[in-house]
């Protein structure tokens, strides 16, 4: 290991697409390895809407989303592509907090309303809501397939080699042995391979229990295509977590809405996933639809299965020991945050980077230890 050797990135998804511009931005030499091609749909990071917004029930994330935000401009502005939509974002429900999301959204200096069920249905016709629901402008969604294709450009562009179709399947802190038996020196080795970070760091660095479970979502079409489309949604209903938003690309010409509940989901592993959709998922959104949506046709117009990778506490994982990186930005919350997940990486390879104590391991293992589960407020 030295210092002429590369950092190696084994993932090239939204989380290992970062990481390798913020280094290349840094002129530290890198490299970056893809099992799959590039712009894959095998893992977490594919598709063109995902949610961003600024509204959590946890404060930390709050703040954290203001700085995700900018880096965001500055990868739109560098590379040219349009990532981000901003409809603005809702949130409802009688396990939504939405005195604390607003009082969060106020101590970060983030424009909000709060509104009765009433007022919020006149203002999004086709939309049903109970109780108070709070508004803020500063959400919408991200396309994921731009931001990885934007991101590993950049890092290209600033000398950083990407290798799509090149597994890793053994990695230390200074060297990276590949599936075609030859290998790599390096001076670090980030490991930001989504619901393959349990498989390739076992026995290496002791983690917090990891769950791969397989996720489904689903297109419906809008009933009236001419109106605006609505803001994205965060819904804590009385059984479950519902989350929608304008389906971009995927949701074909007429922007279909995309669906998907966030608690759930099937175990399996990265590798071993079936792609097949439950059916009992898709009645429960279907269900949903009738009940909350008037405003489109409940029948799905799409489904497409993708991967969660869950800490207990649905905190992030971002952490060194020794020559590995540790990121697992994970729990079906951390695509928004990914320019910033790659500053935060880039800062614990060269050592000038400050990430929350609530992502290191010790603090992931020390609550584990103790039985302490919870879950971040989202």
């Amino acid at each position: 290991m030295g210092l002429s050797d590369p950092v190696v990135v084994v993932g090239a998804g939204l989380a290992g697409a970062a990481s390798a511009w913020a280094l290349a931005r840094r002129d530290v030499p890198v490299v970056v390895l893809e099992q799959f091609a590039r712009g894959h749909t095998h893992g977490s990071s594919h598709g063109s809407a995902r949610i961003v917004r600024r509204a959590y029930g946890d404060g930390l994330y709050t703040r954290l989303t203001g700085r995700a935000f900018e880096l965001w401009q500055d990868v739109e502005a560098a590379s040219g592509a349009s990532i981000l939509r901003m409809l603005g974002g809702l949130d409802f429900g009688p396990r939504r907090n939405v005195p604390r999301v607003a009082d969060h959204l106020r101590a970060a200096g983030v424009p909000h309303e709060v509104l009765p069920a009433g007022e919020a249905a006149a203002r999004w016709p086709g939309l049903l809501f109970d109780g108070d629901v709070v508004y803020h402008s500063q959400a919408g969604t991200m396309d994921a397939d731009r931001a990885v294709e934007a991101l590993l450009s950049l890092a290209g562009a600033r000398g950083a080699e990407i290798r799509p179709e090149t597994a890793a399947v053994a990695v230390a802190g200074d060297r990276v042995q590949l599936a075609d038996g030859s290998s790599l020196a390096t001076r670090c080795v980030v490991v930001a391979a989504g619901g393959w970070v349990g498989p390739l760091l076992a026995g290496l660095v002791d983690l917090p229990p990891l769950r791969v479970t397989q996720q489904q979502v689903f297109h419906f079409p809008r009933r009236d295509v001419s109106a605006p489309p609505w803001p994205s949604v965060i819904h804590e209903a009385a059984a479950e977590s519902v989350y929608h938003l304008a389906g971009g690309r995927d949701g074909g010409p007429g922007d279909d809405r995309k669906i998907g509940i966030h608690t759930g989901g099937r175990e399996t592993t990265a590798a071993g996933r079936d792609g097949v959709v439950d059916p009992a998922a898709r009645t429960a959104v279907v269900e949903y639809v009738q009940r909350w949506l008037p405003g489109l046709d409940p029948t799905p117009s799409s489904e497409i299965t993708c991967l969660y990778t869950d800490t207990p506490s649905e905190d992030f994982v971002l952490d060194r020991v020794d020559g590995l990186v540790v990121c697992s930005p994970c729990s079906g919350h951390g695509a928004k945050f990914a320019p910033l997940i790659g500053e935060l990486v880039a800062g614990l390879v060269v050592g000038d980077g400050d990430v929350p104590e609530r992502f290191r391991l010790a603090r992931h293992l020390a609550d584990h230890a103790a039985g302490r589960t919870g879950s971040v407020s989202l």
